[in-house]
């Protein structure tokens, strides 16, 4: 980096504009979002510290560069803002307290929806007809490509519905999927044309392209996630919103839910990213907003970007290479998954030889066969996973994939499981699957047991010294020294590590138990609510489904697991052995008015923030959950409080004022 600070500046503005036409006008980006983010950044901080070299075209001062030429251009009504974008945990919490500092004492809901890698558009609709589509351009004008629009087959020409609104702008993405790329690919082959490399850079170009006929070819199609100018339109929320649209025929982006806090919408995301492999199209990240329009309104925007909402990314990368064969591995519930052996290829700076193919499903729906010329990829923290098949690649005829019909480790017969697509072993004892869910019950995420890796798994199922969980309680010293490779002191080291593990709380053991749908996040919201495993046990399937992001599947599921002779046989082992199995307190919380008891919040309070209430809860030894229940011991209500209000009064739970909440305290 020069000495000079002007020259730099100078330096990193070009930089970035020639990006920025790279990737806006020539949809031919040579860098990722992150190393461009860390370009701006740069130069926002330099113009920071050298107040007087900031000047008014300095990207940091405007949202985008100018639309590819050739279109007509159209000026936005209502300007399609650019979203801040973060990369970890901490950055999308920093965000949230932002947000949550402008509306001091609101309860936020907030959203989180799929980010699709294609083209922004906005699609005007006039008494109810296509009036005109335009691409996001430098955020104010955009080009006219309603002309492509109309060739995209999910865009409806006409709305449909009773309550058509007068004037409605919605904001969306134009994309592709995989699956059309594919049989983009092969059309290409067949007219001796170049391959195209992805589903953006296809969609990009198409959009632009003055000949509407080449771009039906191409099928792209269109998710709406946004609204720009309205007239005559009801919805006070953005899930209203998305549910009105749908009843107006136009097509929504998928699998969006609304959380009652962010630290939910957060957890919600993680599982969101593991799922990738479902989706037969792009994402290159997440979007969480505020519910509310509004709370929307009163937090505003920046010059660049709205206050209420933020963009979740992660680094993707892709990889091409050849598929040499599948096998299947036994997991710890019993299902069968197929794994990808590849021929070794850079992936991220990692060498892959390996990539997750799911399910039997995922096979015949992507047509993967060995022998296939495969593009594979990684995104955020996941295991590698196959993308699609270059199928135009594809020389001579391979054979299909045949799944098994038995357990390649026990033989038991193998079932599908009803309405779903995972296939499984349903034999308990096989001893795969007690290998695997040993290994998870020792993890880090679970009960955190020091030194039980994968070979001395082996050892002790292969031995049968370990038949179930409770088995690893029962080693002794001696036993565990005696196996291959293990001297007296680390066994002595293992045993100690078992030992400690017994005191790591409901949240890790339920987490540990490999209850189907139940990972760390929903382990804790269970230990949280319930806070010991005498009160989840008394629970229902319906009370459970009424805890906050738990719902029916999961409540089934572990309703089935405690009462189901295996289960009970475990919790039961597992507590005469002195596992706990109450909900780890905060420090310094074991004692005082509340403790030992559950209190909700809802509503607007006018002393407390939300977080401050939960922390003076903790403090006083209760628990702060977010669900009504006959385990709810108070409800502290404030203004404007809902159906949570509601709840406690027909369940019959007290509810108490905010005075009446400072009146328990003083017991302390």
């Amino acid at each position: 980096m020069t000495s000079d600070p002007a020259a730099e500046a100078a330096r990193l503005r070009d930089e970035i504009r020639r990006h920025d036409r790279k990737y806006y006008v020539e949809a031919a980006p040579e860098i990722t979002d992150l190393q461009y983010d860390r370009l701006v950044a740069q130069l926002r901080q330099l113009e920071a510290a050298h107040p007087n070299l900031i000047a008014p075209d300095s990207p940091t001062q405007r949202i985008g560069d100018e639309p590819v030429e050739g279109l007509a251009q159209v000026e936005h009504r209502v300007p399609m803002l650019s979203i801040e974008n973060t990369y970890d945990l901490g950055e999308l919490a920093a965000f949230a307290q932002r947000a949550a500092k402008l509306l001091p004492g609101e309860p936020i809901e907030w959203v989180v929806e799929l980010k699709i890698d294609g083209v922004a558009v906005s699609i005007l609709y006039e008494q109810g007809r296509l009036a005109r589509g335009v691409t996001r351009g430098n955020g104010r004008v955009g080009d006219d490509v309603t002309h492509n629009v109309r060739t995209v087959a999910n865009v409806p020409l006409r709305l449909s519905g009773k309550r058509i609104p007068s004037v409605l702008e919605v904001r969306g993405e134009i994309y592709m999927t995989n699956s059309d790329l594919v049989r983009l690919n092969e059309l290409q082959e067949k007219r001796g044309q170049a391959p195209f490399a992805n589903t953006r850079n296809v969609t990009a170009g198409s959009i632009r392209l003055l000949d509407p006929r080449i771009c039906a070819e191409r099928r792209l199609r269109f998710f709406c996630h946004g609204v720009g100018h309205v007239e005559g339109f009801a919805a006070s929320t953005h899930m209203e919103f998305l549910h009105e649209l749908e009843g107006l025929g136009l097509p929504t982006t998928p699998k969006v839910q609304c959380f009652d806090t962010f630290d939910a919408a957060a957890a919600h995301c993680e599982s969101l990213i593991e799922g990738l492999h479902e989706l037969d199209f792009e994402i290159d990240g997440l979007v969480l907003k505020v519910n509310r329009f509004d709370q929307r309104e009163r937090l505003g925007s920046t010059s660049k970007s709205p206050r209420w909402m933020v963009a979740y990314k992660f680094e993707k990368y892709e990889a091409t290479t050849r598929l040499r064969e599948i096998r299947v591995q036994v997991g710890k519930t019993g299902a069968i998954t197929p794994v990808a052996e590849l021929e070794p290829v850079d992936l991220a700076g990692t060498i892959v030889s390996r990539a997750s193919l799911h399910n039997a499903d995922e096979i015949q729906r992507k047509d993967i066969r060995p022998g296939d010329v495969v593009v594979v990829e990684k995104a955020g923290k996941i295991i590698p996973h196959v993308v699609r098949v270059e199928k135009h690649l594809r020389r001579g005829r391979l054979a299909a994939f045949v799944f098994p019909t038995k357990c390649p480790e026990c033989g038991r017969k193998l079932v599908k499981d009803e309405g779903g697509v995972y296939i499984r072993c349903g034999n308990l004892e096989c001893p795969a699957q007690l290998k695997e869910r040993l290994r998870f019950f020792a993890s880090r995420n679970a009960m955190d047991v020091e030194g039980l890796g994968d070979k001395l798994v082996d050892q002790l199922v292969g031995q049968k010294l370990v038949r179930g969980y409770g088995d690893l309680y029962r080693l002794s010293v001696e036993r565990v020294a005696a196996l291959e490779r293990m001297g007296r002191k680390s066994a002595e080291n293992l045993i100690a590590g078992i030992a400690a593990s017994k005191d790591r709380g409901l949240a890790r053991l339920l987490a540990a138990l490999s209850i189907r749908h139940v990972g760390t996040r929903v382990a804790a919201v269970l230990a949280d609510h319930f806070g010991s495993i005498d009160r989840l046990l008394a629970a229902d399937a319906d009370e459970l489904s009424e805890v906050n992001e738990i719902g029916p599947i999961i409540a089934q599921s572990v309703y089935d697991y405690l009462r189901s002779p295996l289960g009970s046989e475990i919790i039961a082992d597992l507590r005469d052995l002195g596992v706990r199995m109450q909900s780890t307190a905060p420090a310094g919380a074991t004692s005082g008015a509340l403790a030992g008891k559950t209190l909700v919040v809802t509503g607007t309070l006018s002393r407390y923030s939300r977080d401050e209430i939960k922390a003076l809860i903790a403090a006083h030894g209760g628990r702060a959950t977010s669900s009504v229940s006959r385990n709810t011991d108070y409800v502290v209500a404030g203004e404007k409080a809902g159906s949570k209000l509601d709840k406690a009064h027909k369940l019959g739970v007290p509810v108490l004022t905010e005075d009446q909440f400072e009146s328990l305290l003083t017991r302390d």
